[in-house]
């Protein structure tokens, strides 16, 4: 009898007309799978779209793309200067935006930033590119340094646990937070709407660079903190474009290694890592390496309805520093390909007057990365389709 009904049902799809068999997507569905159970359309649509595009492709995106170039040379993003191809995603920081010396006057350095980065994040929104926030949160005692190297014992001992609710610093916390909620809700495209975000905060939190870092706060700690801040910005500012991404870097070999520090599914949508050490001239161990690890991802993400995404990586190149061989079209594209994960962008680090992530044209490493963009499942801007619409 069942190979009765399949056969029939062979018959039927095979009869039909593609529109009358169209399924219908429900929106609530999505968003039942989100943080934000009342997430803008444009939102919902991004998390879906991102979700089933990890299926067949991984978009490529670069920090700062649109303002950081390599030897200043002003003009696109040094990615297409080389391609001819934009960016899918970029890459932006709240540092600048609710740092302690800005101002909000036309003046003011740090200011400026945050118009440069309004602009950046609407441009990207208004071609059709994707918007991520990473925060190189300033500790809190005298709002100078995220590196823990140039801290203080006390301020590294103590930073974290002062902005947790209670903290002598949580109030302070909370002022950061209100600056991100009032720049988010009023990030809006040339349609007026507002843009989505993914926005991963205390990022790379397994090592001990940052005052977040694994030496300065437990588990328990680091949980609290991450659900409140969801909290905070969905719940009490109203926050409603943003799209919640879990980055730890690559310092995990097993699932629960991976979930140490996980607040929980209600409070993730991206399942993030960051991973420069497994490609720094690691060879063919680093690239299984690192996509073993991206497998942990994509497998846990499959399970539980959220997307995958490598949230950081590269190998920065210097003059005294040449490129590894091949080091884009095969090491990053069999670390994102491998074992048939799925992953849904990866994110190059910015580049500088003076080093680079990802080459512009005419560079000793610039064909390697078109070789690596033509590979079947990369994806840059003309691959991606109306992310910010469910298309049906």
């Amino acid at each position: 009898m069942k190979y009765l009904i399949h056969f029939l049902l062979f018959l039927l799809l095979n009869s039909c007309s593609k529109k009358e068999i169209e399924i219908v997507i429900d929106p609530v569905e999505i968003r039942n799978m989100m943080v934000d159970k009342n997430a803008t359309d444009e939102t919902t649509a991004l998390f879906y779209n991102l979700k089933t595009f990890a299926k067949t492709n991984f978009a490529i995106g670069q920090q700062d793309a649109f303002n950081h170039f390599y030897q200043n040379i002003s003009g696109p993003s040094d990615i297409k200067k080389n391609t001819g191809k934009d960016v899918a995603m970029i890459g932006l920081d709240f540092s600048f935006i609710n740092d302690d010396l800005n101002t909000g006057q036309p003046e003011n350095w740090f200011y400026q930033q945050e118009i440069k980065i309004r602009q950046d994040a609407i441009k990207a929104y208004d071609q059709g590119s994707f918007v991520t926030f990473c925060w190189h949160f300033r500790e809190p005692y005298k709002g100078l340094d995220f590196y823990t190297d140039k801290m203080d014992d006390f301020t590294k001992q103590n930073a974290f646990k002062s902005i947790l609710p209670g903290g002598e610093n949580h109030e302070y916390y909370k002022k950061k937070l209100d600056k991100i909620a009032d720049f988010t809700t009023n990030l809006r495209g040339s349609d007026g709407k507002q843009i989505p975000i993914i926005f991963r905060p205390f990022h790379e939190f397994d090592g001990s660079w940052f005052w977040w870092g694994a030496d300065y706060c437990t588990s328990a700690e680091y949980k609290s903190m991450y659900t409140f801040t969801v909290e905070y910005l969905r719940d009490t500012k109203g926050v409603h474009n943003i799209i919640y991404a879990f980055s730890p870097d690559n310092r995990f070999f097993t699932i629960p290694d991976y979930l140490y520090r996980y607040p929980g599914d209600s409070y993730v949508d991206v399942l993030g890592m960051d991973n420069y050490g497994d490609f720094d001239n690691q060879g063919d161990a680093g690239v299984e390496r690192a996509n073993n690890k991206l497998k942990i991802i994509s497998d846990l993400a499959r399970q539980r309805n959220k997307i995958a995404a490598l949230t950081e990586t590269g190998y920065q190149i210097t003059e005294s520093r040449a490129p590894q061989i091949q080091f884009f079209s095969s090491k990053i594209y069999k670390a994102l390909t491998n074992q048939n994960i799925e992953i849904a962008y990866v994110q190059f680090w910015g580049n500088s007057e003076k080093a680079y992530f990802v080459p512009a044209a005419n560079l000793p490493d610039s064909q390697d990365f078109i070789d690596f963009i033509n590979q079947p499942r990369a994806a840059l801007l003309d691959d991606l389709t109306d992310i910010y619409r469910i298309n049906k």
